[in-house]
C-alpha cells in the first residue's frame, strides 16, 4: 500500500528544454575553450620570459662590453685622460669612439672623465682652436656624417648629465663658466661651442637634441635650482652657461636657411619652458635675448597655432598652484610687454597674442579684488588665491593693464576696422575676424578680471566703442550678420550674430556714459553723436527682446544646452548670452536716464510694441512667466501706463492678502494738529511691517485740544499722510535739504540736528512707502540723485548739476585744463561746510599727501563726485530705504525710472484732467449726469485755476493729485448727492460738504452759477479740516 522505491532515481528534467546530451555538449565546448586559454596564456609567458632573458643577456652583454672597452680606453689615455691631447678628437682616434660607447652619466668615475673631455676641448678652443678642425681634421667633408653623429651624441651627454646630476649641483647650475670650475659650467659650457650657429653642423645638432626632448631636460634643470639662487643671479652681469645654451638653441628655429621639422608640441618650447613659473625672473638674461630679433613674436605665434587643440598636454608636475596654462599666460604676458615698446606694432601680432591670451584666460578661474571676499579675519592660506599660487596670480593682473589692452587693440583698430560711418558697406572678411578676435579676447577678461581696473584705459584710450558701433551698424543696415564661431564654437546655427559684439560694445560704453559729462554727451557728441543714439537705441531695445521674448521661445523645455566642442567655458554660448542680456539691459536703462535729463529720442523709442499689449500686462501680472521675468530684466521695454498698471496690481494683492491676515486688528491713532510729526513718530514708529501695512485710522485733536468731527474711512488717514509729509520733510525741520532747483534730498548734516535722526530717516521711509502702498499721492519733489538710492542705484559725475552746479563747473574746468595740473596744489581731500563747521576728509587713504597731476585727475573728479552724492548722504539714504522696504519691495520699485518714481509718488505735473473726471462720476439723490445744474457745476470747476481745481480735489478725495492712470482707477468712484430737502429754501446758505472715505461732494442745489462759485471757493479753501464733512 506504501510507496518504498529508491527517490534518486527520480529522472531529472531540464526546465529549459534541453536534453542530457545538449548539457553535455554545453560542458565540453566551455572545458575546450578553458583549456585553450590556459595554453595561450602559457605561450605568452614564455614569450615575455624570452624576451626578459633576451633582454638581460643584451644589457649584460653590452655592460660586459663597456666595461672591456673602458678598460682599453683608461689603458690607452688614462683614468682621468692624462695622455689625451687635441688630436686625440680626430676621427681617425678611438678616444671618442671608446668614450661615447661606454659613459654611463649614472656613474660618478665617468661623469669626471666627461668633464676632462670638455675641459680638453674648451682648452683648444680658448687658444683659438676652431672646433671643425678639432673634431674633423682638415678634410671635414669627407667625414662629415661620423663628425655630426659625434657631435650630437656629446651634446646630448653633456645636458642630460646635467640633468641627471641638477639636485646635486643646485645653485651652481646659473655660475657662468668664466667665475667657476665646476663640472656643470664646464658642461653646458661645451654644449655652447657645439651648437655654435656658425658651425656647417649648428641645424642637425640642434634638431636632434630636440628630437631627445632637449627642452624637457632644460625644464627638469630650471625648476631644480632653488629660488634663492635665481635672486642672488640678478646681481650678476655675466650670463651663466646656461642661458646662453638656452638662447642658441631657442633663437635657431625660424631663421633661414634652418629646415628643422616642428616639433612636437608636447616636448617643444613654449609647452616645457614657457610653463615654468616666473621664468623670466629665473634667468633674466635670457628674457632679453627672447625679446629681441622677433623671437618672442614666433613662439607667440607657435602658440596662437597650437591652442586651444593642444591645452592639454601642457605639464602640471610643479604645483597644483602653478597650472602650466597659467604659468604659460604669465610668461607670455611679461614678454608682451617688451613687444609693446616697438615703434610700430604690427596687427598680425597683436592678432596671435589676443588668440593665445584668449585661449589662455578662459581656463583661469575668475580674479576677484581681495576686499570682496575679506571678512576681517586671516585667510586660510595666503599664498594661494582662487585656487592659484597668490605671486603667479598677482603677476597676471599686473601684466593685464590698461597700456596692454590699449596697444593690442588700437593695433587692430587701426589697420583692419573702419570707423567711417558714412560707408554703406558691409564689413569684409578681415573686419569680421578682426572684431571675432578682439571681442572674444575682451568677454574672456571681462569674465576674469575686475572690470574696474581695464575698463577705464578702454573707455578712454581706444576707438573700441566707434569701430564696434560702426560695424554693428552696417551689419544691421546690410541685414547681414556674420558668424563666429569660430570663437564661440558651440553657436547655434541660428544664434543672432550680434551676440558676441553686443556683449561686448554694452559694458565699455556703459562705462563711458557713467564717466563722461554733459558737455561731452550733449555738445561735442562723443563718442556717438546724437542721431546716431536714436539708431543705437532701436537696434539694441529690438536686439534685448529677442534675447528676452523670440529666442527662449524657440527651445522647448527638454532641449539640450550643446556642448562646447572647443572646451572653452568663458565663451560658451550662455555665457555669451548672459553677458549680453545684462549688458543691454544696463546700457538702455543709462541711456534712457540720459534721455530723462534731456531728450536726444522720443521716451516711446525705448518701448517694445509687444510689451504694450493687453495680454503682456496679463501675463506679467501672474507671475512666473517669461513677460513677469522681463519685468524684473527690462522693465523700460514696457510702456510706463503698463508697468504702473502691474504695480498697482501687486499693491492690490498685496493689500487684500494682508487685509486677510489682520480683519481684526485695527490701529487707531490720536495725532495732535500742533504736534502733527512727534505724535505719528512716537506711535507709528513702534508698528511692525505687517502693522504698517493694514489699516491705519488716524482722529485729529485740534490746537483747542478737542478731537476733530469725522470718522475716518480713509479720507482722514489721507489727510494725515499729506500733512505730514509736508511737515516732515520741510527743509526747516532739518532732515531734508533742497537744491536750487527745490528738490529735497537728505541732510548730510542732520545728526547736528536732531539726535535721533536716523531713526526719523527710517520713520519717513516707512511713511512714503505707505503713502505709495495706499495709492496715496503726496506733494514731495525729491532730487533724481536721491530717488536713484531707493533702486539701490550709484550716482555719478552727470548727476552732480541737479546737486551742486557750482562744483561740477569746477571739476570740469579740471577735467579739461590743459596745463600742468598739479601745479594748482590740490590734494585727494574734500572740506565739508556743516552749519559753520569745517572739517576735512581723505578721499582716498592717505589723500592729504597724495596731490592731484594730470594722470590721477579723472580719479580725483569721480571721487569727488561720489563722495558729493553718495558717500555724505549713505547713513540716512540706507535708513530711509530700510523703511520704504518695509512696504515696497526692491523688485516693484525697480520697474521704474528715477522721473518715473517721482510720478508714482506725486502725480503728474499736468493740470487736473476735468473731461476725465466727469467721465469717470457716479450721480445720487436726484441728481444725473444731463441735469441742468450738474452741467452748471463742470462748467464752474472747469474755470477754476488749476491750484484751485487740486483744492478741490483734495476737498472730496483728500488727495490734490489724481490717479497715475486717470478716474476710472479712482476707488470707489466719485460720486455727486443732492444735498437738502427739496422744497426748503435753507440749503441756498448751506455749504457744499464732502465725505473723503468714499469720494462723495454733497452739493445743494444752487440756483445761480456765481453762488455755486463763490460757495464752493468758499468750502474748498476754509481749510477747516473734515469739519464740513
Amino acid at each position: 500500500m506504501f510507496f518504498s522505491g529508491d527517490p534518486t532515481a527520480r529522472k531529472r528534467v531540464d526546465l529549459g528544454g534541453r536534453s542530457n546530451k545538449e548539457r553535455d555538449r554545453q560542458v565540453l565546448l566551455e572545458q575546450t575553450r578553458e583549456e585553450r586559454r590556459r595554453r595561450q596564456s602559457l605561450r605568452l609567458r614564455n614569450s615575455a620570459a624570452t624576451k626578459i632573458q633576451k633582454c638581460f643577456r643584451g644589457k649584460k652583454a653590452l655592460e660586459l662590453a663597456r666595461l672591456e672597452v673602458r678598460g682599453n680606453f683608461c689603458s690607452t689615455f688614462g683614468e682621468r685622460c692624462q695622455r689625451a691631447d687635441w688630436n686625440s678628437f680626430d676621427t681617425n682616434s678611438d678616444f671618442l669612439r671608446q668614450f661615447l660607447f661606454f659613459l654611463n652619466t649614472n656613474k660618478d668615475d665617468d661623469i669626471d672623465i666627461l668633464c676632462q673631455v670638455c675641459n680638453l676641448m674648451l682648452e683648444y678652443v680658448k687658444h683659438g682652436g676652431d672646433v671643425v678642425r678639432l673634431f674633423g681634421g682638415i678634410n671635414y667633408s669627407s667625414v662629415e656624417p661620423l663628425v655630426v653623429h659625434r657631435v650630437k651624441k656629446l651634446a646630448q651627454i653633456c645636458v642630460q648629465t646635467v640633468h641627471q646630476k641638477r639636485h646635486d649641483w643646485g645653485s651652481l647650475l646659473l655660475m657662468p663658466s668664466e667665475t667657476t670650475a665646476k663640472p656643470s659650467a664646464l658642461l653646458l659650457e661645451t654644449v655652447v661651442c657645439l651648437i655654435n650657429s656658425t658651425l656647417p653642423w649648428n641645424c642637425k645638432v640642434v634638431r636632434y637634441l630636440q628630437q631627445k626632448k632637449i627642452y624637457f631636460l632644460f625644464r627638469g634643470i630650471i625648476v631644480s635650482i632653488p629660488q634663492i639662487a635665481t635672486n642672488l643671479e640678478h646681481h650678476n652681469t655675466t650670463t651663466s652657461s646656461l642661458e646662453q645654451v638656452l638662447m642658441l638653441i631657442a633663437s635657431h628655429v625660424g631663421h633661414h636657411p634652418c629646415c628643422c621639422p616642428v616639433v612636437d608640441p608636447r616636448w617643444c618650447f613654449f609647452s616645457q619652458l614657457l610653463s615654468i613659473p616666473f621664468l623670466w625672473h629665473r634667468l633674466p638674461h635670457f628674457k632679453k635675448v627672447f625679446s629681441e630679433n622677433g623671437l618672442s613674436k614666433y613662439y607667440i605665434h607657435q602658440i596662437a597655432c597650437f591652442l586651444p587643440s593642444c591645452a592639454d598636454v601642457l605639464p602640471n608636475d610643479i604645483t597644483a598652484n602653478h597650472p602650466g596654462y597659467a604659468c604659460i599666460l604669465a610668461n607670455v604676458l611679461e614678454a608682451v610687454t617688451w613687444i609693446l615698446s616697438e615703434p610700430k606694432f604690427a596687427s598680425d601680432t597683436a592678432a596671435d597674442i589676443i588668440a593665445v591670451c584668449t585661449s589662455l584666460l578662459d581656463v583661469l578661474p575668475t580674479i576677484t579684488p581681495p576686499n570682496e571676499n575679506d571678512d576681517g579675519g586671516t585667510p586660510m592660506d595666503a599664498d594661494t588665491i582662487n585656487g592659484l599660487d597668490a605671486d603667479l596670480e598677482r603677476q597676471i593682473t599686473a601684466a593685464i593693464d590698461s597700456r596692454l589692452l590699449q596697444h593690442l587693440v588700437n593695433a587692430l583698430v587701426r589697420d583692419t576696422l573702419s570707423t567711417d560711418y558714412s560707408d554703406p558697406t558691409g564689413p569684409s572678411d578681415v573686419e569680421v575676424e578682426a572684431i571675432g578676435s578682439i571681442c572674444a579676447f575682451l568677454h574672456v577678461i571681462f569674465n576674469t578680471l575686475p572690470l574696474e581696473r581695464i575698463i577705464t584705459g578702454l573707455a578712454y584710450w581706444t576707438e573700441i566703442v566707434p569701430a564696434l558701433w560702426n560695424f554693428i551698424k552696417r551689419c544691421y543696415g546690410n541685414q547681414r550678420w556674420p558668424y563666429f564661431s569660430k570663437f564661440v564654437s558651440s553657436l547655434p546655427a541660428d544664434a543672432p550674430g550680434w551676440l558676441l559684439p553686443v556683449s561686448v560694445f554694452c559694458p565699455i560704453y556703459k562705462y563711458m556714459l557713467k564717466i563722461i559729462d554733459n558737455e561731452e554727451f550733449y555738445e561735442q557728441e562723443k563718442p556717438l553723436s546724437l542721431k546716431d543714439l536714436k539708431s543705437l537705441v532701436f537696434i539694441l531695445k529690438k536686439a534685448l527682446w529677442e534675447l528676452l521674448w523670440v529666442i527662449p521661445s524657440h527651445m522647448s523645455p527638454t532641449q539640450k544646452v550643446l556642448p562646447n566642442p572647443s572646451g572653452l567655458k568663458k565663451l560658451s554660448t550662455q555665457n555669451v548670452k548672459s553677458r549680453a542680456r545684462i549688458g543691454l539691459c544696463e546700457l538702455l536703462r543709462q541711456l534712457q536716464d540720459w534721455n530723462n535729463r534731456r531728450p536726444f529720442t522720443s521716451s516711446n523709442d525705448f518701448y517694445s510694441l509687444q510689451a504694450a499689449s493687453e495680454n503682456f500686462v496679463s501675463q506679467a501680472i501672474l507671475g512666473n512667466t517669461r513677460a513677469s521675468e522681463i519685468i524684473k530684466l527690462a522693465p523700460f521695454l514696457a510702456p510706463f501706463t503698463s508697468r504702473v498698471k502691474i504695480f498697482t496690481s501687486q499693491l492690490a494683492n498685496s493689500r487684500q492678502s494682508t487685509t486677510s491676515h489682520s480683519a481684526l486688528t485695527r490701529h487707531q491713532f490720536k495725532i495732535r494738529r500742533n504736534r502733527l510729526l512727534e505724535d505719528a513718530f512716537d506711535q507709528l514708529s513702534m508698528l511692525s511691517e505687517e502693522d504698517l501695512k493694514g489699516p491705519i485710522r488716524v482722529a485729529f485733536v485740534n490746537e483747542h485740544g478737542v478731537e476733530e468731527a469725522g470718522i475716518d474711512g480713509g479720507g482722514i488717514f489721507k489727510d494725515f499722510m499729506e500733512n505730514i509729509t509736508r511737515t516732515a520733510f520741510d527743509v526747516q525741520y532739518g532732515l531734508f535739504k533742497e537744491t536750487a532747483d527745490h528738490l529735497l534730498y537728505p541732510n548730510p548734516g542732520s545728526g547736528m540736528v536732531h539726535e535721533q535722526h536716523l531713526q526719523y530717516f527710517h520713520f519717513l521711509g516707512s511713511l512714503l512707502g505707505k503713502a505709495m502702498y495706499e495709492g496715496i499721492l503726496v506733494d514731495l519733489p525729491f532730487a533724481a540723485f536721491f530717488l536713484s538710492k531707493l533702486k539701490q542705484k550709484h550716482n555719478f559725475l552727470n548727476d552732480l548739476p541737479s546737486l551742486d552746479p557750482e562744483l561740477y563747473r569746477h571739476l570740469l574746468f579740471l577735467k579739461h585744463y590743459a596745463g600742468d595740473i598739479s601745479s594748482l596744489e590740490l590734494y585727494f581731500v574734500i572740506v565739508n561746510n556743516e552749519y559753520g563747521e569745517q572739517s576735512e576728509e581723505e578721499l582716498l587713504p592717505g589723500g592729504r599727501d597724495m596731490r592731484v597731476t594730470n594722470d590721477n585727475v579723472i580719479t580725483y573728479i569721480h571721487l569727488v563726485a561720489n563722495h558729493r552724492l553718495n558717500y555724505q548722504i549713505r547713513t540716512q539714504s540706507t535708513h530711509f530705504l530700510r523703511g520704504f522696504q518695509q512696504l515696497i519691495p526692491n523688485e516693484w520699485i525697480n520697474m521704474f525710472n528715477e522721473h518715473e518714481i517721482q510720478i508714482l509718488i506725486s502725480g503728474s505735473l499736468e493740470s487736473l484732467d476735468i473731461d476725465d473726471l466727469r467721465s469717470n462720476t457716479n450721480y445720487s439723490g436726484g441728481y444725473h449726469p444731463d441735469h441742468e445744474f450738474i452741467d452748471m457745476f463742470w462748467e464752474v470747476l472747469k474755470s477754476f485755476n488749476s491750484d484751485n481745481q487740486k483744492k478741490f480735489l483734495k476737498f472730496v478725495t483728500g488727495c490734490s493729485r489724481g490717479p497715475l492712470l486717470g478716474f476710472q482707477y479712482l476707488e470707489p468712484k466719485f460720486c455727486i448727492q443732492k444735498a437738502g430737502v427739496p422744497g426748503m429754501e435753507e440749503y441756498e446758505d448751506r455749504l457744499p460738504t464732502s465725505a473723503t472715505c468714499m469720494n462723495l461732494l454733497k452739493l445743494p442745489p444752487y440756483k445761480k452759477k456765481d453762488h455755486l462759485e463763490s460757495k464752493l471757493l468758499y468750502a474748498i479753501n476754509s481749510q477747516s479740516g473734515f469739519d464740513l464733512s
